[in-house]
């Protein structure tokens, strides 16, 4: 039986308390009909034994034990400041990459030199489509996502635009905005635009790094043959402070491509959400009924609009 070739991509794992998931992450990389010439694990301080479990099961891993918990963007960073190839696909510890996909991601930059990064169809564990991919946030966005609009007109043009609706995901086709679970980049791109901005520590980065790509000249590509399995959130989801930090990063995504009067924008339609959500508690309590309390999210919002 002919061995797996070997081919020039750097993996980069940023990986924080999801050892179960890591270690087959890790066996499904391995198992590619192309295998990576280089596999770097980011470890961010995990308290569940990740980093032991790659030190003693995956030994050609290249380990990076961090004394904290650094955040997506800074520990993608890291593994990028490592690697030596071409190539690097920046990988959750989440997934499972079915054993072509690498292949048909290098395949496709390698014959299209016009094109920075490709980015595979990403499935659920049913082997549904998740639609991940994305347009870029405008200055509606924020007053159409996550706001009372949203309740209200779900069917929104703008949050039809935002989320790609109309795009069925089944044909493969320039993106703006792929998420970075599972994403392969060229090297000559990320030298001409740099890397992650590390001020957007968790969430909007690979936002920001596809923004950065696109306005260089580097094209897209999703690419739905190469399948990946996503199982969402299984690290962001065990952070306590997940909505506060979504609202920073995106604040400070809105300040850099918008300026500062988009900041003020954004503040203000999280404003309008809070106010709803009085609204509907203080007239739930009216009616007897449960109620959240204010206070927390008052405090929190403060902090926010002082920032």
């Amino acid at each position: 039986m002919t061995a797996p070739a070997t081919v020039p991509v750097s993996v980069v794992i940023p990986s924080w308390n999801t050892v179960g998931l890591l270690r087959i992450a890790l066996q499904h990389v391995f198992a590619q009909d192309a295998v990576p010439a280089q596999v770097i694990v980011i470890d961010n301080h995990s308290a569940d034994g990740s980093a032991d479990m790659v030190a003693a099961e995956f030994p050609s891993v290249e380990l990076q034990r961090n004394t904290r918990n650094e955040g997506f963007a800074i520990g993608c960073n890291q593994g990028i400041r490592r690697s030596d190839q071409p190539y690097v696909l920046l990988l959750n510890a989440d997934t499972e990459m079915a054993p072509d996909a690498l292949r048909i991601l290098l395949d496709y930059l390698a014959a299209n030199p016009s094109y920075g990064a490709a980015a595979p169809r990403l499935i659920n564990r049913d082997g549904s489509t998740q639609l991940a991919c994305q347009a870029f946030p405008n200055l509606w966005t924020p007053l159409f996502f996550s706001t009372p609009l949203e309740r209200w007109f779900p069917k929104s043009p703008e949050l039809n635009r935002y989320f790609e609706r109309a795009f069925d995901h089944e044909h493969e086709r320039d993106i703006d905005q792929p998420p970075a679970a599972c994403f392969l980049v060229r090297r000559a791109a990320l030298d001409q635009v740099g890397l992650f901005d590390e001020t957007l520590w968790l969430f909007f980065n690979d936002v920001d790094l596809s923004r950065r790509l696109l306005a260089a000249g580097w094209r897209t590509r999703f690419l739905p043959e190469a399948r990946v399995m996503h199982h969402v959130g299984a690290s962001t989801r065990q952070f306590g402070s997940f909505v506060p930090e979504w609202h920073k990063n995106r604040l400070a995504y809105y300040r850099k491509h918008h300026g500062a009067l988009a900041g003020i924008w954004v503040k203000a339609c999280v404003v309008f959400t809070f106010l709803d959500f009085a609204v509907r508690q203080l007239w739930a309590r009216m009616r007897g009924r449960g109620a959240e309390p204010l206070g927390p999210m008052f405090h929190q919002l403060k902090g926010y609009l002082a920032s």
